[in-house]
């Protein structure tokens, strides 16, 4: 089976890691002026995580599964297409390139270029089992692995839309590889998001000060233009209900078995509240 490559407008974005010195595709991977050399998987993601990742940081082979399970039944589906009338405003351009950083299998950012016919994107995450899905998850998609907090393996000012749902962020980085005029879009729970499976499940509760965390985390780098709330209802089997654990840091607090108990006392299917609050940000001109 031959390898698959992302596309051109994401190859021509990617940057070294090392020294961020763009990178080209030859028959051994890619690499850079400065002779740093990367693997390029036969799934097609560009392999651009550097040095030793903490245990646990990223998403293994079964919790990626689960994931791309959950989400192939269209509950977060409301999420994507937030995402894409998110962008779908003047000043991007008509072929803008879209990062979804910490994206995961990509299944946000498909949502998105599905919407936006002209557009390319890639999904960076530090997983390379989730980086296998999202190079795959669309023609116009391409995906590397990457840790947001060391900095995103892309150009300076290479990118039109920077995403983040649910995933670490990075303020002076996002603002880097935007480009003067690009967006910043950033998902986040609002308090009473999941809030029928908190007390059964032992769901960790939102952080009630995260608006505050999330300004400061931004703050210098971007100016605010909207946070528009989203609410809606999900319908959970109890499969899909112990996935959203699985999905978020309550999974590391309970066993197997415990959780296994806590969803066979829940109602099968059982109503669920999704309640997220969709944040938009244009970059700061430097210097100011």
């Amino acid at each position: 089976m031959p390898r698959r490559t992302p596309p051109a407008p994401v190859l021509e974005a990617l940057a070294c890691p090392v020294c961020r010195a763009g990178l080209t595709l030859g028959d051994r991977g890619l690499s850079c002026p400065g002779a740093h050399t990367f693997d390029l998987a036969r799934e097609g993601y560009a392999s651009l995580l550097t040095g030793a990742t903490p245990p646990g940081s990223g998403d293994t082979k079964e919790m990626v599964a689960d994931r791309l399970r959950f989400q192939q039944h269209g509950h977060y589906d409301p999420i994507g297409h937030a995402l894409a009338r998110a962008l779908d405003v003047p000043g991007l351009p008509g072929q803008p390139l879209v990062v979804d950083a910490g994206g995961g299998t990509g299944h946000y950012l498909a949502l998105v270029l599905e919407a936006l016919p002209g557009a390319h994107g890639l999904t960076t995450d530090v997983s390379k089992f989730a980086a296998r899905k999202a190079a795959k998850v669309h023609p116009r998609a391409g995906a590397a692995t990457a840790d947001t907090w060391r900095g995103l393996p892309l150009r300076t000012g290479s990118a039109d839309a920077v995403l983040n749902v649910f995933a670490p962020r990075e303020g002076a980085e996002f603002h880097r590889v935007l480009r003067p005029g690009g967006l910043l879009v950033v998902v986040t729970p609002d308090t009473d998001h999941l809030a029928e499976l908190r007390g059964p499940l032992g769901l960790l509760e939102v952080d009630r000060h995260k608006d505050e965390r999330l300004s400061r985390g931004l703050h210098g780098h971007f100016e605010p233009l909207e946070s528009t709330p989203l609410r809606f209802t999900l319908q959970l089997d109890h499969a899909d209900a112990a996935t959203v654990v699985g999905m978020g840091p309550s999974a590391r607090h309970m066993s197997p078995a415990e959780l296994a108990d806590r969803v066979a006392a829940l109602p099968d299917p059982v109503a669920v509240t999704a309640s997220v609050r969709v944040n938009t940000y244009r970059p700061r001109p430097a210097g100011r």
